[in-house]
């Protein structure tokens, strides 16, 4: 665990071995739980910040009467809820997707390490940025493609970030059910239902129950519009 979070700085920014000690010595505690247990609840006031070690978890909003959008898909190698380092309230539920693997770091020591070491702050600011970059696709893919270049991006998302944390950007598990699809995506689970069948149908993708595999994937990428540019990849450390 220490190794993963120390990579993960790593990824952002250039640390020095003292910068290393300092996260290495940060405090957590590992704990797993079962698929769609919520790990925060809007309204709450967290006092830790969870980094998935292996699983997926999804943030969602709900509305009064119980309709729920999911707003972002959350990874392994990602921390789930930077934003309750200085935000006293929790705005949004946090939901695992499948069975997880975290460690829990307590906010206060988070602070304690940005205020310790600048780069590792600069780092979480990083993370922070291109979560919001991610967010901000996300409403431009729900807002203004259709639904079949809408599903299409959402696929080739997943194909380049399971890319990242798994090393395989061609097949991966999907454990998202049609309604699921349908509440990241602003679509009925049958419009989900249907745009897969025609993206298999043109050659596009594969499904195996939850396994997709992307076939072709120039194709995939031309009918999504996609660009991984809002990704940040690439992102220079500093």
């Amino acid at each position: 665990m220490t190794d993963q979070l120390i990579r993960k700085f790593a990824s952002r920014v250039t640390m020095s071995a003292a910068d290393c000690a300092l996260v290495a010595a940060l405090p957590f505690k590992v704990r797993t739980i079962d698929a769609s247990t919520y790990m925060l609840r809007e309204g709450q006031h967290p006092t830790r910040c969870a980094f998935i070690i292996e699983g997926l978890a999804y943030r969602q909003k709900l509305t009064p009467n119980g309709e729920r959008e999911i707003v972002s898909i959350v990874m392994p190698g990602e921390f789930v809820d930077l934003q309750n380092l200085f935000l006293e309230e929790s705005d949004h539920d946090i939901q695992a997707l499948t069975r997880l693997t975290l460690a829990d770091v307590p906010i206060s020591a988070l602070r304690e390490l940005i205020s310790a070491c600048p780069v590792a702050g600069h780092a979480l600011w990083v993370d922070a940025l291109i979560e919001s970059s991610i967010h901000r696709e996300w409403l431009l893919n729900v807002g203004r493609r259709n639904a079949r270049t809408r599903l299409a991006h959402l696929l080739c998302e997943f194909s380049v970030r399971f890319r990242k944390s798994a090393g395989n950007d061609m097949a991966y598990e999907l454990p998202m059910t049609q309604e699921q699809l349908g509440d990241a995506l602003g679509l009925t689970p049958v419009h989900v239902n249907r745009v897969l069948k025609s993206l298999e149908a043109a050659g596009l993708i594969a499904r195996k129950k939850r396994q997709v595999s992307v076939i072709d994937w120039p194709g995939l990428r031309d009918t999504a519009e996609f660009n991984e540019r809002y990704l940040h990849l690439n992102q220079t450390r500093i």
